[in-house]
């Protein structure tokens, strides 16, 4: 499948000759243009406290992105509130963990962190229910984050802490690439933003995620390489199985939930501590076979989910629009 110019929706990697794009482009010259679709933006110290969250009343924070723990330690210090020596860190990966050097320094059993995904966090988190959380995000309603707090009946408080603006695109030309890349529903709506007639130009697009699937299946945009898969676990495996006209009609993948029914109860699972603690085994070492069936179940679900949400989503916006023009 010929490919030459690719458009991926974020930023430069800081690194990219260490980056999986880099291969893609030695193996089959492919030109990559990166470019983040949407900037984000910090609430200011008045908006903030219209919340009424008070951070020195917490006991515990959770991290899902570097974006938090940037807005989290920008508006402590701006409100002038201490966060005490006490304070305990639950980080969704190891690499937002070894992030929060730039803030704090590393303590023993003070910063947790999951294996790979979100729910492995949670079940690090279901140890330490006696704890009182706060999750800093954005200004989303809700996310697959929120989802699996709720389910797994947490008690925590959402702590909006900064917005995603899509940013203006004018400057490229659907047209001229070969394969566009979006990662999230942000992704799409920047993209529809700036080229309102973009299901009708046929682009080729790639999308990562189920929430991005069914952001553009509500845009009525054609998604033509989904990941991650089982031969596509990221974008980059997914964009040269598309070149070599592999894997294209993989079952999509969603994060994997491991869940538990008791887990409102507390339950064992496998975690990390910095400091020295040992990492257990992957949640996915054992009954391989039958966990992978009880995943893809749970993707499909997740999938049609998503769908319906986006839909409402998308009738909602319609209703309003019409009573705003009439």
């Amino acid at each position: 499948m010929k490919v030459k110019k690719i458009l991926v929706s974020q930023p430069e990697p800081a690194d990219l000759e260490k980056s999986p794009y880099k291969n893609l482009v030695t193996k089959y010259g492919v030109d990559i243009t990166f470019f983040k679709f949407f900037e984000v933006v910090g609430l200011s110290v008045s908006e903030f406290r219209k919340s009424r969250i008070h951070l020195n009343e917490y006991t515990a924070i959770i991290f899902n992105s570097k974006n938090s723990v940037d807005h989290f330690f920008r508006l402590a210090k701006e409100l002038r509130e201490v966060i005490p020596d006490s304070m305990k860190y639950f980080c969704s990966t190891e690499a937002i963990a070894h992030y929060l050097q730039n803030y704090i320094q590393y303590r023993k059993r003070k910063i947790f962190f999951g294996n790979q995904y979100f729910s492995d966090l949670i079940e690090i988190l279901s140890k330490h229910r006696e704890e009182k959380f706060l999750f800093p995000c954005s200004d989303e309603k809700q996310t697959e984050y929120t989802k699996m707090l709720d389910k797994a009946k947490f008690k925590y408080t959402k702590a909006t802490m900064y917005t995603s603006v899509p940013r203006d695109l004018t400057q490229f030309n659907p047209k001229d690439f070969d394969l566009i890349c979006l990662f999230s529903p942000i992704g799409v709506r920047s993209l529809l933003q700036s080229f309102p007639n973009i299901a009708e130009q046929n682009a080729s697009i790639a999308a990562f995620g189920t929430s991005t699937h069914a952001a553009l299946k509500a845009a009525g945009i054609k998604l033509t390489v989904a990941a991650p898969t089982k031969t596509s676990p990221s974008m980059a495996m997914a964009i040269e199985n598309y070149i070599n006209g592999r894997g294209l009609d993989d079952t999509v993948i969603s994060r994997p939930s491991s869940l538990k029914k008791d887990l409102s109860h507390g339950g064992k699972g496998s975690s990390s501590v910095i400091g020295g603690a040992k990492k257990s085994k992957s949640v996915f070492a054992n009954k391989a076979k039958y966990k992978q069936l009880q995943e893809e179940r749970k993707a499909q679900a997740a999938a049609r989910r998503a769908e319906r949400l986006a839909a409402k989503e998308a009738q909602t916006k319609a209703q309003a629009d019409a009573k705003t023009q009439a």
